[in-house]
């Protein structure tokens, strides 16, 4: 894939930012960077873009991998902010369920379409940065498996391991958020694919049929 040329930023870390202020600031840099770049993207490069020197990086990220890690994790972490939001919602289990897997797929099909490159210069990311992508996928089995625990609780579901049946309805609906599937995500049916595992979904958390 052809690598985007760099242009040099005007912004530049101010003199006095605090160390957790000038790493933030290195990893937002460094998100867009590598988005154009990917990974091969040159260190020495990024930091002429910054207006700061090469060890001044490595004050920071001991290495090249500790930096792909953070980037991975900060892009990673801005899909939570919206499913964060679902999750406090006051509204019945089963639909709050739907609206966050919604969301999910909504916002990972977003990213698939506003620029396939910058995607696929992620993906190329996420597969170097295995630890940071299982604790992303831990993180989501802990929402979807709190929401189930409170349909659980008001007898919306009768589930007895909340966190079991969080990951199998993930493994479940994979091919409709997971990245790997994204060529697919084109396709006329996948929406009529995804209602059709739905409907197999809320049974099998012993969903009221009137929520169903």
């Amino acid at each position: 894939m052809a690598k985007k040329e760099v242009k040099s930023t005007k912004k530049q870390p101010r003199r006095n930012m605090r160390a957790a202020e000038r790493e933030r600031f290195i990893v937002d840099e460094a998100v867009r960077f590598f988005a154009e770049q990917g990974f091969g993207g040159q260190t020495r490069e990024f930091a002429k873009r910054m207006g700061i020197t090469h060890s001044a990086i490595y004050r920071h990220f001991p290495s090249k991998a500790a930096l792909r890690d953070a980037v991975t994790r900060l892009w990673l972490d801005r899909i939570m902010g919206p499913l964060e939001a679902v999750i406090a919602e006051d509204k019945p289990a089963p639909e709050r369920l739907r609206h966050w897997f919604n969301t999910l797929i909504s916002i990972k099909r977003k990213r698939t379409y506003d620029d396939p490159e910058l995607f696929a210069n992620y993906m190329e990311l996420t597969e170097e940065a295995r630890e940071v992508v299982k604790a992303h996928v831990e993180h989501l089995v802990d929402h979807v498996s709190r929401i189930i625990a409170y349909g659980v609780a008001r007898g919306e579901f009768t589930v007895a391991d909340p966190v079991a049946a969080a990951r199998g309805i993930l493994d479940a609906t994979a091919r409709f958020h997971n990245p790997i599937h994204a060529a697919e995500w084109s396709d006329p049916g996948i929406d009529e694919a995804f209602e059709r595992v739905w409907a197999l979904i809320l049974p099998g958390l012993g969903a009221d049929k009137r929520t169903i």
